[in-house]
C-alpha cells in the first residue's frame, strides 16, 4: 500500500509540473535558455557526437538528463526527422551530485550545480545534412522545492562532411513590383471585401430571427420611445443603441489586427492548423447540440448581471452597456452564427474578419434604429413563436455540416483518409435528408403535440433543402457530374477520393525547381499556384474556373502549372531543414514542405493569402502582377492571355 501511495504522489507531482508549464516555464524562459551552446564531432559515417555545454547556473540545479519517472523524461533530444536517432544515454564531463528531492522519495536524483558538458551520440540514416537542427529539453530547479520541467534549447550545428542540399528561397530575378507587363492585382487588393461584408450581413439577419434576439426588438424600441421626452430623443437613443451593437462586434476583431501586424502568416497558420480545425469541429458540434435544445449555451450570469447593472449609468454609457448586455445574453443564439462566419474568413486576414463582423453588427443593430423611426412597422412584424425554434433546429443541422467541414480541413492537411470527398458528400446528404424530415414534421418529438403547419415559407424551405440534397447525390459517383460546382470549395479536392482513379482529377507538379526545368525544356512560362489543402477559395478556383474549357485548354497547352501547398505538413528531408533569415531579418524554422512554400511565397511574391497565382518566365522573370481569387473565368482567362503576351515580349528581347 505504501508503494502505491508513493507512486500516486509522484504522479501527482508531475501532473502539477505539467500545469506549471504555461506559467513557470514562460516566466523562466530568459533564464532557461541562457548559456547553452553545442558543438559536433564526427565519429564515423553518419554517426556524430553532440556536446552540449551549459554555463554556471547561478544557484540553479540542472537535473540529470537520464532520469525518467512514469514516462516523463527530465531531458530529451528531439529531431523533426525520424531518420535521426540518439544512440544510448547522455554521458557527462563531470558526474552529477546525488540528492533527494520531493520527486525522488527514497531514491536520489542526479543534479549539476556547476558548468558541465552533456554528450550525446546520434545516428543519421540517409543523407547527412550540412546543418543539424534540433531541440534539447531539460529540467532545472532552485533548491529542493522548485522544479521547472521541459525547458527547451533550440540548437543548430554544422556537421562535418554533411551535404548542402538546401533550396533557393529568395529568387532575386523575380521582381514582382516591376513585371514585364503591368497587369494583374495589387498585392494588397482584397476584391472580396464587399462580398465578405454581405456574408456577415446575411449571418446577422439569420441571428436576428433567433429566439434570443427577435423578441428583444419591440421591447427595446418601446423602452427607448417611452423613456424619452419626445420622439426625436427616442429615435436618437435607438440609433445609438444600434451603433453600439455594431461597434461591439467590430471591436472584437482588434486583437486579430495586432496579431497580423506581429506575424503576417499568423492567419494562414491558424486557419490551416490541424489543432484549431479539430477545435472548431468540437465547438460546432457543441453549438449544434445547443440548437437542438439539449442544453443552452450562456455566458456566466454574473457577467450579464454586471453589464445590466451598468446599463443605468449615464445616458451614452448606459446605452452602450445595454447593447453589451444584449450581446452577452443573446450569446447562445448569436455566438454559433457569428463564430461560423468568422471562421469562414479567418484565413483571409484581419480586415476581412472586421468586414464580416461589421456586416454582422449592422444586421443586428439596424432594426432597432429603423423600428424606432417607423414604430408602425412593428405591427407588421410576425409574433414570436414556434417558427423561431424551427430556425434554431435547422441552424443546428447547418452547424453539423460545418463541423464536418472543419474535420475535413484537418483530414486534408494530414491526409488521414478519414473524410474522402465522397464520404464528406454522403454525410452532407444525410444531414440534408434530416433537415427535410424535420421540416416535414417527421423528426419532431411526438410528445411535443404541435402539429406542423405547412405555410408557403415552410414549403419553400422544404423544396430548397430537398433540391440541394438531391443535387449532392451525383457527387457520390465517379462521373463528370461529381464536380458539384455549386458547393465547390467545401468538399475535399476531387483528387482526394475513395476511387483509385477519379476521372475529374488532374494532378499538377508540386515542386518549383522541377517546374522551372520543364519550362526551360518546353520553352513555356510557369504558372505558380500558391494553394492549401484547407483553402476554400482554392478549391472554388480549381472546380469552377479552371474547368472552363478555354481556361483549361490554355493552362494545359501554354503553361507549366505547379501547385505549391503552403499548409503541407510533410516534413522536409533533414538536409533541407534550416533556419532561414528573411530579407526583413526575421529568422524562421523551415521544417515542413508548407514552411518552405509559405516562406517562398512571402519572400518573392509579398503575400500570405491563398490562392495567389504568379506567371514567370523559364529564366525566372516576373511576367505579370499576380492574381488572387478570381471567380470570373473570363477575367482569369484574360490574365492568362496577358501572361502569354508578356512571355512573347520577354522572349523576343
Amino acid at each position: 500500500m505504501t508503494a502505491l501511495i508513493k507512486i500516486a504522489k509522484t504522479k501527482a507531482y508531475f501532473f502539477i509540473f505539467a500545469l506549471m508549464l504555461t506559467s513557470g516555464v514562460r516566466a523562466q524562459d530568459s533564464v532557461s535558455t541562457k548559456g547553452w551552446s553545442v558543438e559536433s564531432k564526427k565519429i564515423s559515417e553518419g554517426k556524430y557526437e553532440l556536446d552540449f555545454k551549459v554555463a554556471p547556473l547561478s544557484g540553479k540545479q540542472l537535473y540529470s538528463p537520464n532520469i525518467s519517472v512514469d514516462d516523463f523524461k527530465t531531458s530529451e533530444l528531439i529531431f523533426s526527422d525520424s531518420l535521426i536517432t540518439q544512440e544510448g544515454p547522455f554521458t557527462f564531463s563531470v558526474q552529477p551530485k546525488l540528492v533527494k528531492t520531493p520527486l525522488s522519495e527514497d531514491s536520489a536524483f542526479g543534479i549539476f550545480e556547476s558548468p558541465v558538458i552533456w554528450k550525446a551520440v546520434i545516428q543519421i540514416k540517409g543523407t547527412v545534412p550540412a546543418k543539424l537542427h534540433g531541440t534539447l529539453t531539460y529540467s532545472f530547479g532552485a533548491g529542493l522545492d522548485e522544479f521547472q520541467p521541459s525547458n527547451t534549447y533550440a540548437f543548430s550545428t554544422t556537421l562535418e562532411g554533411g551535404a548542402d542540399c538546401s533550396f533557393r528561397m529568395l529568387i532575386p530575378s523575380i521582381d514582382i513590383e516591376h513585371p514585364v507587363e503591368e497587369y494583374g492585382d495589387d498585392i494588397n487588393k482584397n476584391s472580396s471585401m464587399l462580398a465578405i461584408f454581405l456574408l456577415g450581413l446575411l449571418g446577422g439577419f439569420v441571428a436576428l430571427l433567433t429566439p434570443c434576439v427577435f423578441p428583444m426588438i419591440p421591447l427595446t424600441v418601446s423602452f427607448f420611445t417611452k423613456q424619452s421626452e419626445n420622439k426625436g430623443g427616442g429615435i436618437k437613443k435607438a440609433f445609438l443603441y444600434g451603433f453600439f451593437i455594431f461597434l461591439i462586434y467590430v471591436l472584437f476583431t482588434i486583437p486579430f489586427h495586432i496579431a497580423g501586424h506581429t506575424n503576417p502568416e499568423v492567419f494562414n497558420n491558424i486557419s490551416t492548423g490541424v489543432g484549431l480545425n479539430l477545435f472548431f469541429f468540437v465547438i460546432f458540434i457543441v453549438f449544434a447540440l445547443s440548437f437542438f435544445g439539449l442544453y443552452e449555451l450562456t455566458l456566466p450570469s454574473s457577467v450579464a448581471n454586471k453589464m445590466n447593472a451598468k446599463a443605468g449609468i449615464g445616458s451614452i454609457a448606459g446605452i452602450f452597456f445595454m447593447a453589451l448586455t444584449l450581446a452577452i445574453v443573446s450569446f447562445s443564439c448569436t455566438g454559433p452564427v457569428f463564430g461560423t462566419f468568422l471562421a469562414s474568413v479567418l484565413e483571409q486576414g484581419a480586415w476581412p474578419l472586421t468586414a464580416a463582423a461589421a456586416g454582422f453588427g449592422v444586421a443586428l443593430g439596424l432594426p432597432f434604429a429603423l423600428f424606432a423611426m417607423f414604430p408602425n412597422w412593428l405591427k407588421k412584424v410576425p409574433k414570436s413563436g414556434g417558427w423561431m425554434t424551427d430556425i434554431k433546429v435547422v441552424l443546428g443541422f447547418v452547424e453539423l455540416a460545418l463541423a464536418v467541414k472543419f474535420l475535413a480541413n484537418a483530414d486534408n492537411v494530414k491526409q488521414w483518409g478519414i473524410l474522402k470527398r465522397e464520404v464528406f458528400i454522403a454525410i452532407w446528404i444525410v444531414i440534408g435528408v434530416c433537415i427535410v424530415l424535420y421540416l416535414l414534421g417527421i423528426l419532431k418529438k411526438r410528445s411535443s403535440g404541435v402539429k406542423t403547419k405547412f405555410t408557403p415559407v415552410r414549403i419553400f424551405f422544404i423544396a430548397m433543402f430537398a433540391a440541394f440534397t438531391i443535387y449532392l447525390v451525383p457527387g457520390l459517383f465517379n462521373t463528370p457530374a461529381a464536380r458539384l460546382k455549386l458547393i465547390s470549395g467545401f468538399p475535399p479536392p476531387v483528387c482526394y477520393s475513395v476511387y483509385s482513379a477519379p476521372i475529374n482529377c488532374d494532378k499538377p507538379l508540386l515542386d518549383y525547381e522541377e517546374a522551372i526545368q520543364l519550362a526551360k525544356q518546353k520553352n513555356k512560362p510557369v504558372l505558380i499556384d500558391f494553394t492549401g489543402w484547407a483553402c476554400v477559395n482554392c478549391r472554388r478556383m480549381e472546380e469552377k474556373v479552371w474547368t472552363n474549357p478555354k481556361v483549361e485548354k490554355m493552362m494545359k497547352e501554354d503553361y507549366i502549372l505547379v501547385s505549391l501547398y503552403v499548409d503541407e505538413k510533410l516534413k522536409l528531408p533533414s538536409c533541407q531543414q534550416m533556419v532561414y533569415k528573411t530579407k526583413d531579418g526575421v529568422e524562421k524554422h523551415i521544417v515542413t514542405v508548407g514552411d518552405k512554400w509559405a516562406t517562398f511565397q512571402l519572400e518573392n511574391f509579398h503575400a500570405t493569402s491563398q490562392p495567389q497565382y504568379a506567371i514567370i518566365s523559364p529564366d525566372e522573370k516576373a511576367l505579370l502582377r499576380t492574381k488572387f481569387y478570381t471567380p470570373s473565368a473570363a477575367e482569369f482567362l484574360t490574365w492568362l492571355q496577358h501572361g502569354l503576351d508578356a512571355f512573347k515580349k520577354h522572349s523576343s528581347k
